[in-house]
């Protein structure tokens, strides 16, 4: 008489643990520190009267390219979420992350 092995539940446990790996990968990039190449509080972004410069905009599609919410590049750039609101619209008009990039040494 033939008895059978009960099937080993290995791959389920793999699968599960890739799954948990994952996951942890995801969080630890949303709790670690995000090094930014620009300063979004940098004086040069707004003009004296508080406005974005063409500068600040490009620093504001910047934030939005790295996956930043409105409501992220309205405190990062202490200005307010009608007008991130506003910079993100114009983002995507702009074609959001495939947009041509300006050189911020350039504006």
């Amino acid at each position: 008489m033939l008895t059978a092995t009960p099937p080993t539940p290995t791959a389920d446990i793999v699968r599960l643990i890739d799954s948990i790996q994952s996951d942890l990968e995801r969080l630890r990039g949303l709790v670690q520190p995000q090094t930014l190449e620009f300063d979004p509080k940098d004086p040069r972004n707004k003009t004296a009267d508080g406005k974005l410069t063409p500068r600040g905009v490009e620093i504001c599609y910047r934030l939005f390219d790295a996956g930043k919410t409105r409501y992220a590049v309205a405190e990062a750039m202490a200005i307010a979420f009608g007008a991130a609101s506003h910079r993100h619209e114009t983002w995507k008009k702009a074609g959001g992350t495939a947009r041509e990039k300006v050189a911020l040494e350039a504006i």
